[in-house]
């Protein structure tokens, strides 16, 4: 999917955000509380991204897990010293990786809610 394609499919802050590298703003999204059991996936490309038992709340104002599927991302280190987070099937922007996570991973997953959709078990 193109560009042109991806700013058809997605809404405008969709396409900021995971194409553009922005952020939502923090407690607005749909997913920053589980509300459900399944997977996350990529608003672009449909890649499973984050199993819901691996949500937790981190009182940050973005849904944020402690680990994702295995091989669903890859890692991007900014100029700024932050771990940004990708699609490791489309690119898509996600958010940024933390070490300060309270589980046993160590790590907190930020993602935002608008590039995730959520495949209900």
């Amino acid at each position: 999917m193109n560009e042109e394609e991806l700013k058809q499919k997605l809404t405008p802050e969709q396409y900021k955000v995971l194409r553009e590298k922005g952020t939502e703003v923090p407690f607005t999204g749909k997913y920053v509380h589980k509300t459900a059991e399944g997977n996350y996936i990529c608003m672009v490309c449909e890649n499973p991204l984050f199993a819901s038992d691996a949500q937790f709340d981190s009182g940050t104002g973005w849904p944020s897990f402690d680990k994702p599927i295995e091989g669903s991302v890859t890692y991007n280190q900014e100029p700024d010293g932050r771990t940004e987070i990708l699609c490791a099937k489309c690119g898509s922007h996600l958010g940024h990786v933390f070490d300060d996570g309270p589980t046993q991973t160590g790590k907190r997953y930020c993602i935002n809610s608008v590039c995730l959709d959520l495949k209900k078990k």
